[in-house]
């Protein structure tokens, strides 16, 4: 899944990701993500960190905070280079801060290495 305001960006993340054979659905804001979520939930999703409305923080705790969703993958895409953002992202649980300048091949390569990594053990109880 990939979560972007900007069009073109939904846009050409899609397309390279296709290119590399995954299966892509898109969504423009965070409102229609999470509504997609309740349908079906993807392999990894890819979010933008700035959005009006509910920005990807905001997104990726709520996602981390439902059961059926808290397991998956999440890139934080974004357009701001600093290590405030980062740590904010990994703190509501991205799994991985990347900037928006990031090539098509270092994307591709860090998608493909999450989603060959075990999933994390589950809580007893």
């Amino acid at each position: 899944m990939l979560v972007d305001d900007e069009m073109a960006m939904l846009t050409l993340v899609s397309i390279t990701m296709k290119r590399h054979g995954f299966c892509v659905v898109e969504a423009e804001n965070a409102t229609k993500a999470l509504a997609m979520l309740e349908k079906s939930v993807p392999d990894l999703i890819i979010i933008d960190m700035m959005m009006p409305g509910m920005d990807g923080i905001e997104l990726c705790a709520r996602i981390r905070a439902r059961p059926q969703t808290s397991h998956v993958p999440i890139i934080m895409l974004s357009a701001l280079h600093d290590g405030k953002n980062a740590k904010r992202a990994l703190e509501v649980g991205a799994n991985l801060y990347l900037p928006k300048v990031t090539s098509h091949y270092e994307l591709i390569t860090k998608v493909r290495d999450i989603l060959t990594q075990p999933p994390p053990a589950q809580a007893c109880g």
